[in-house]
């Protein structure tokens, strides 16, 4: 697997929480990465990345708004059961970790880890995912900092 680097983004999409770097190969959105917000932004370089970054602006317009993207989900069979399991959460609600275990007869770490290897945030919302007692839990592999910033801004921005 090639390293990923800087000039492979497609294009850097502003948003008030995080700089959006879109990765895409061929016909498929590959990755979203939250970037700081002083990132240098990049124009869309492809069609595809064009409408990436109109559908997630859509989204920070409307919150309900559904994706309907061309993705490479990629991961472990376990990693893409979570994974459809996050996307089947409506805008505006959220599962606890130990929900979706339960659901898919897994642990909630288990499940945390699937969320944490997620490299299509916001369009299979990980963000969604809480701790049990109705804490923010984890995010981006991260117990605090901007990561935490990131997911209540999300979830805030859902009504949550």
């Amino acid at each position: 697997m090639k390293a990923k680097r800087e000039h492979d983004y497609q294009a850097k999409l502003a948003t008030p929480f995080a700089v959006l770097g879109l990765r895409i190969e061929e016909d498929w959105l590959t990755d979203i990465e939250y970037l700081p917000l002083d990132t240098p932004l990049l124009d869309p370089k492809t069609p595809l990345a064009r409408e990436v970054c109109n559908q997630l602006q859509a989204y920070l317009t409307d919150p309900g708004y559904v994706f309907d993207l061309s993705l490479h989900i990629g991961g472990t069979i376990h990693q893409r059961r979570v994974w459809r399991a996050i996307q089947d959460i409506p805008s505006g609600g959220t599962r606890s970790y130990g929900d979706i275990a339960t659901q898919l007869h897994s642990a909630p770490r288990a499940v945390g880890q699937a969320c944490g290897a997620n490299r299509l945030p916001i369009i299979i919302p990980c963000h969604r995912v809480i701790a049990k007692g109705g804490g923010l839990g984890g995010f981006m592999n991260a117990s605090d900092g901007m990561p935490l910033d990131i997911k209540r801004w999300l979830l805030q921005h859902e009504g949550v």
